[in-house]
């Protein structure tokens, strides 16, 4: 018997079955404000959703038009859309004229200089995240930060890793086995996401005015000179014309454990890098560009498709908060706005992520070397630009196989962890979002990426007339369905809270800037390695 076979039968026992129910999981959407004819939005935050800084649900990306969405933790998937659905309907109600713009590629932009940065206002804290998105800016080009995406958390409960390290008999502090498991987790997810960018890419075209200035391998789409795309895309937002650079591509972060995960990321953060060297922290009048000049500003800045998180302190580095508390959730990454979905995202896909998430962690996950992570980053090239593909292949070892080959054999194993998620809760919800997939891996119901060229090529529009008609259709969807009164004077009152807050964090700063970045960046010499190179990843660490 397999590992995950033996592991699938020993949570199917009646003991063990219930922990599933405390899968805690949210939501982090993004979407920019367009104006009515679908161009970038360039009036502030609206007054009405409060401050980016503080408030709980609503945020914004990297521009002062790419809001963000944020639900609380649920452990039940249709309370996490119903929060998405209120979000929704609530922001809408405070927009005016502008529309949510529902694909992850963006629409008409009219170069950096017409992309504007998020500003959260004059305390220290929001200072630094404004600089660190004009880092951003200079490091890779505002374009690159208005691509959106669906970010997925996804967290077991401790009675679960409680019963799990009782089966294989494990005997480390419960924190210390959740750590290790959940970047077990983490290497099978880099292994297999490429499956996802299969079944839920949703990007295979893009404006072209994202790609002006620019080199790639798109081609016009049909007669239309507008709209660019690669015919068996999936997902170029996760291709070298998304979240990429060549300076990231140096850095090779190892999943092998939190510690050598740590020193990887902190030592990109605290080596300098001789591009943004050149770039300066500061202008000739002593503006910030950039928080420092290392590969990394910050831990985020590193664009992977899955992290490791843990609940941060105030003015604590993401970094401490692992190396001090041990990973808390997994924050899958790599999903694009489904533009035929109100929500970006649907039920099935949710249902699905759960099953797939549980299978990575459950199926046996050997430490990744370097010849695979060479391996890892061809084949998320190769799916990216040709995913649809039913010729592709992908590499595995030192061969090469076929991609549906090798989809079906996972499917198999996520299949397992489908009916076991619905035997915990008694339903039959992951059985179907699993069905689903299994039609879209046999040619019997498109893919979001297929749906997306077949209604180019039905109605010959470009991509930007094609999803400004989806954002029309989403914004009727909510128009049709306000907030029942007290809901909206639940928000209402949120926002005005947060902005209260926020004026109190810019009153409480007692040090300058400068000194609150350099004590915020002392805390990378906890990680070990402020001084030393990251070590090679070989198969022993």
């Amino acid at each position: 018997m397999s590992q995950l076979d033996a592991q699938l039968a020993a949570l199917a026992a009646p003991a063990a079955t219930p922990t599933l129910r405390g899968i805690l999981r949210g939501i982090e959407k993004e979407s920019l404000r367009v104006s009515p004819e679908g161009r970038l939005s360039h009036a502030d935050h609206p007054a009405g959703l409060g401050s980016a800084l503080t408030h709980p649900h609503i945020t914004t990306d990297y521009s002062e038009a790419l809001l963000e969405f944020i639900t609380e933790p649920a452990t039940r998937i249709s309370d996490v859309l119903a929060q998405l659905d209120d979000i929704h309907r609530y922001t809408y109600s405070q927009l005016g004229d502008e529309l949510l713009w529902p694909g992850s590629m963006p629409c008409v932009l009219a170069g950096d200089n017409s992309i504007p940065v998020a500003r959260y206002g004059t305390s220290n804290s929001g200072t630094m995240k404004t600089v660190y998105r004009l880092g951003l800016g200079h490091r890779y080009g505002r374009a690159m930060q208005t691509i959106a995406g669906v970010h997925y958390n996804f967290s077991l409960p401790d009675d679960f890793w409680r019963e799990l390290a009782r089966q294989e008999g494990n005997t480390q502090t419960l924190q210390d086995f959740k750590t290790d498991k959940y970047f077990a987790l983490i290497r099978n997810f880099r292994r297999y996401f490429w499956l996802l960018l299969m079944l839920f890419g949703a990007a295979p075209a893009v404006c072209k005015s994202f790609v002006r200035g620019r080199e790639h391998s798109l081609k016009p789409f049909g007669s239309d000179a507008n709209t660019l795309h690669a015919p068996f895309a999936t997902s170029l937002r996760m291709g070298d014309l998304g979240y990429q650079s060549d300076a990231q591509n140096s850095l090779i972060v190892c999943y092998n454990n939190l510690d050598n995960y740590l020193k990887t990321l902190c030592g990109a953060i605290t080596q300098p890098h001789p591009d943004y060297q050149a770039i300066g922290v500061t202008d000739a009048e002593g503006h910030y560009r950039q928080l420092n000049t290392s590969l990394l500003q910050i831990e985020n800045e590193f664009y992977s498709t899955i992290r490791p998180k843990r609940t941060t302190a105030s003015g604590e580095t993401a970094l401490q908060a692992l190396r001090l508390r041990g990973v808390e959730y997994v924050e899958v990454r790599c999903v694009d706005l489904n533009p035929f979905e109100p929500l970006g995202v649907s039920s099935d896909q949710l249902h699905y992520l759960d099953a797939f998430l549980l299978f990575c962690l459950l199926q046996d996950s050997p430490q990744t070397t370097d010849a695979e992570y060479a391996n890892l980053q061809e084949n998320q090239k190769r799916v990216v630009y040709r995913g649809l593909d039913p010729q592709l292949t992908l590499r595995n070892g030192d061969g090469e196989v076929s991609a549906r080959q090798w989809a079906g054999e996972l499917q198999r194993g996520i299949e397992a962890c489908a009916q076991l998620l619905d035997g915990a809760w008694g339903i039959d919800d992951y059985g179907r979002a699993f069905a689903a997939q299994e039609r879209k891996l046999a040619g019997e119901q498109a893919t979001p990426a297929q749906e997306v060229l077949q209604a180019l090529r039905d109605k010959g529009q470009t991509y930007y007339a094609h999803t400004l008609e989806m954002a029309n259709r989403h914004r009727d969807y909510f128009a049709t369905r306000p907030l029942a009164q007290e809901r909206q004077a639940y928000f209402s009152e949120l926002a005005k809270d947060s902005s209260a807050r926020q004026r109190s964090v810019e009153r409480s700063d007692e040090v300058s800037f400068a000194d609150y970045l350099a004590a915020y960046y002392r805390q990378y010499s906890d990680c070990g390695c402020a001084s030393a190179p990251p070590e090679p990843i070989t198969s022993a660490q």
